[in-house]
Parts: structure tokens; sequence; C-alpha cells
């Protein structure tokens, strides 16, 4: 993963990042990052290898089927390996982030770390910097999470409520004129029932949001040869699919080309008929490539989309918790009534979606 910080980041960001860290080794065994507690400092891998696992809760039935399948001892899974050049963290530039996870060492290690304060009001006053770290990140969160879903099986991808989650990163994350743009160069039409949007491994050429209606996520239950599938589609050869998560009003659908991350190994199908807001892969790597202030805001969207699956995996599992306002989890706040930042966020994005409702009607 090396090459992806280095293709990523600038030499200026590179400097930056060496004059505000700090480099350290770590012997194997060394816990970096403890599940549950709060992280003060920013890390990347230089050398070595680290692993990711997650406690197991006893009150989690699953938690305990693994426990039993491991020997009847309650002790961390691993979950993903950390390589080279990679970020430690889900998402370690968010002001509220708690670990899910605890991150130790493999083997001798060598880290730089970078206090977050210093990091946070450098991505707050350089855009050219927030853009590129984000970008980064979102593409090792997506390669960490198909190493994830490989290691733990596609079952347990089950989005808790992703319609209430994505909606709110979504439209409380970008701006006015964002959304503004995007209507302008999208295209508003409506799928019937049954639609297939994207096909698993073929080229995905729009990003899709779900104005209105149901889409669902399917996989094939058999894993065969990616060019195989496509022309068994072609051949109209029936496939027998399992479906896994739906999404509703607000979601996104299409982003993986936009960080290059593998082909979408799922087709997504239009449960019933709905009302879609699609703007062409080209038009969005355009506006992407010349406006560093919409880039910012649009990758990091995009890195909390792919943190947030990768916590609906732990939430799944009954494990960890990841919080994003005022140390508490989405479902602890639930439970204790939304906090004050909570409810602001949830106003702004419904407020932004029916803004957006009205422009596309206008259109």
């Amino acid at each position: 993963m090396t090459e992806i910080l280095l293709k990523e980041l600038s030499n200026q960001d590179i400097d930056w990042l060496l004059a505000a860290g700090q480099q350290s080794n770590l012997e194997p065994g060394t816990v970096l990052i403890q599940q549950g507690q709060p992280l003060p400092t920013f890390h990347i891998l230089l050398e070595g290898k680290l692993t990711v696992s997650l406690a197991h809760s006893e009150q989690n039935p699953l938690g305990r089927a693994f426990a039993a399948l491991e020997g009847g001892k309650m002790i961390g899974r691993e979950i993903a390996q950390i390589s080279s050049g990679e970020i430690v963290g889900e998402i370690p530039f968010l002001e509220t982030y708690i670990p899910s996870t605890t991150t130790s060492t493999l083997t001798r290690s060598r880290i730089l770390s970078i206090p977050r304060s210093r990091l946070l009001q450098k991505l707050e006053q350089d855009p050219s910097f927030a853009a590129h770290l984000y970008r980064a990140s979102a593409v090792l969160l997506a390669h960490r999470l198909e190493q994830m879903i490989h290691q733990l099986g596609r079952s347990t991808v089950v989005l808790s409520q992703p319609q209430l989650r994505e909606a709110l990163i979504v439209f409380a994350e970008l701006q006015d004129s964002d959304i503004d743009w995007l209507i302008a160069a999208g295209r508003v039409h409506q799928v019937a029932a049954g639609t297939i949007l994207i096909r698993r491994n073929r080229p995905i050429e729009a990003l899709h949001i779900l104005l209105d209606g149901a889409i669902a996520l399917t996989t094939s239950e058999e894993d065969g040869n990616p060019l195989a599938t496509v022309f068994s589609n072609l051949e109209n050869n029936p496939e027998i699919e399992r479906e896994f998560a739906r999404l509703s009003r607000g979601d996104m659908i299409g982003e993986t080309p936009l960080i290059e991350a593998q082909a979408l190994t799922v087709n997504v199908r239009a449960v019933r008929e709905s009302q879609i807001l699609s703007i062409p892969q080209w038009r969005l790597s355009a506006k992407l490539l010349h406006d560093i202030g919409f880039a910012a805001r649009f990758y990091r969207v995009l890195a909390m989309l792919l943190a947030d699956k990768q916590q609906a995996i732990v939430s799944r599992l009954g494990y960890g918790r990841l919080t994003y306002s005022q140390g508490q989890s989405l479902d602890s706040t639930y439970a204790n009534e939304l906090s004050n930042h909570f409810l602001t966020q949830m106003a702004l994005a419904g407020a932004r979606f029916e803004w957006m409702l009205k422009r596309v009607r206008i259109h």
C-alpha cells in the first residue's frame, strides 16, 4: 500500500507530515491503538506490519460462536492487517473519533505520528492537503473493507439503517453549492422495479443518488471468473442472487471508480419504481480535478461512508463502537435521546435533501 500515499500526496504534503510528526520504532506485540480509547495521535505505518482485531462481546451470540470456534476464549478476532504506507485507524481525522478496533504490531515496525490537533488544523486551513489526504484515506479504507469482507464473509455486510447514516453523512458534509452543482451536472430519471443500475464486475459510468424508492445490493451465490460473469450476463443466463443490503432515499451508489477501487462485486437493482439523480463519472472526475474545495469535501464524504460501512460490520458482529458525536455511538445515541449535535446534523442533512428535491422539480 506504500504507493497509495506516494501517489495521492504531493511533495509539499509529505514534507509537512514529516515536519509535523515524530518517528518511532515499535517492538512486535505493541498495542498502538486500544479499542474504545481516545486517539490523540494520527499514525502512518512506514515499515512493518500491524494487525487489526475486534474484542469479542460476551453478550453477543456471534461473539460467543466465534470464541467457541477459536477454543472457547473470548479474545480478539483479527479482521485485517495493515502494511507499510497505510494510515492507522478508520477515520482518525474526525474530531470525535473513538477507535472501534485494537491495532497492534505483528513485526518490528516504524511509525510516523502526528498530533491530531495539528492535523485537524492543517485540514481546515489547507484545502489541497485535505483533498489529497481524504482521497488517500478513502482508497486505503476501500482496500481494507474488501479485506475484511473477504476474511469475515459477505454475510457480515448488513448495513443497519443505511438510509439514515448515509444520507446524514452526505448531506451534512456537502455544501449547498456542491449539491446545486450535482443537480446541474446530473440527470433525473425514473427506473422501473427490477432494473439493474450496476452489474457486478462491469464498468460504472455514473454516480447515482437515490431520491425516492429503494435499491437492493445483491451478490451471486457463485464466485466465478469476472470475465465469465460479464459474458454470462450478456447471454441472459440467470444467476442465483442473495440480497445483503438495501438502500433508500439519500443514499449514494457508484462512487467506487472515483477512488480507483476494485470493480463492484455486487449487482445494484431497483426493488420498486425509483427516482435517481445520475452524474456522469467524467463530469464528476473533472469537477474533482479542478475544484479543490469540492474535492476535499467530496473525498471526506467517501472516506466517512467507507468507515461507516466498516463500522456496520463491527456492529453486525456485536463488538466495538465508533462515535460520530460527543463520544457517543449512533446506537447509544438513540438509546439516550439524540445528542444536540446529532440532531443538528440530522436537521441539516434533511433540509439539504429536501432542498435538492425542490431544485430537481424546478429542473
